[in-house]
């Protein structure tokens, strides 16, 4: 056993209830998402454990990216690909838009959310999980350039040689507040809006930093006055006051 695997075990996994933040997410997309919608995943990409989860959970998934490799996603029903403004898509289209890892790619708020509520049926809901702004993986990535995160990101989590590049970034709806205002002025219901921090997989180098990591991620969990500095913020929006 390697050390990454001894320590999730020890201070993670062997905690009773311990969920990691992937399953946190589908457990939230299974409550606010119903079973009967018909899903549209935003940058679902070439593969993607979330898309694989829709459609095992949901009517149908369509994705929607501006990389022509989302193509290769076996779990879609239909593939949109689009420069990044208008949604090629027909109003009222979807029950349920979703998003993992997007929003912080995201240029153009205003126009994305208003796009995201022209394709959504009233009643219809949009769920996402994104980094928090204020996370200090999220302020380094603000203050370094697109080149060092091609870099660095996967080799600080470890991730095999053929993972995808990061996209740029940009953290312009990454804060409760932004996203809360962004959704509430375009029509929208707040039904979950948290932060959440888990387990350090950006510490996955060496064991000096995971534990490093872990001793911020222990003091942001005692207390809700340190959420806004947990990682990543989960969210689930209605458009309006129907359900689906």
């Amino acid at each position: 056993m390697n050390w990454r695997e001894e320590y999730m075990g020890r201070y993670y996994r062997s905690i009773e209830g311990w969920k990691d933040g992937t399953a946190e997410f589908f457990d939230m997309l299974v409550t606010g998402v119903p079973a009967s919608a018909k899903v549209l995943e935003l940058g679902p990409g070439p593969a993607n454990a979330v898309t694989a989860f829709l459609s095992e959970n949901f009517k149908s998934v369509d994705g929607l990216d501006i990389d022509p490799a989302c193509s290769d996603n076996i779990h879609l029903r239909e593939v949109l690909v689009y420069d990044g403004g208008s949604f090629p898509v027909d109003d009222d289209g979807y029950d349920a838009v979703v998003c993992n890892y997007v929003l912080e790619h995201v240029e153009n708020p205003e126009k994305t959310v208003a796009e995201i509520r022209r394709v959504l049926r009233p009643g219809g809901v949009f769920a996402f999980r994104t980094p928090n702004r204020f996370h200090y993986v999220s302020l380094i990535s603000a203050l370094t350039p697109h080149w060092f995160h091609r870099l660095a990101a996967n080799r600080a989590r470890k991730l095999e040689g053929d993972t995808e590049d990061p996209y740029p970034t940009f953290y312009r709806m990454n804060t409760s507040g932004k996203i809360r205002k962004l959704f509430e002025n375009n029509g929208f219901a707040e039904l979950v809006l948290r932060t959440i921090e888990k387990e350090p997989s950006y510490g996955m180098f060496h064991p000096a930093v995971f534990l490093l990591f872990m001793l911020y991620e222990r003091v942001v969990n005692s207390c809700v006055e340190f959420s806004p500095l947990r990682a990543n913020i989960l969210g689930v929006f209605r458009l309006g006051d129907q359900s689906i």
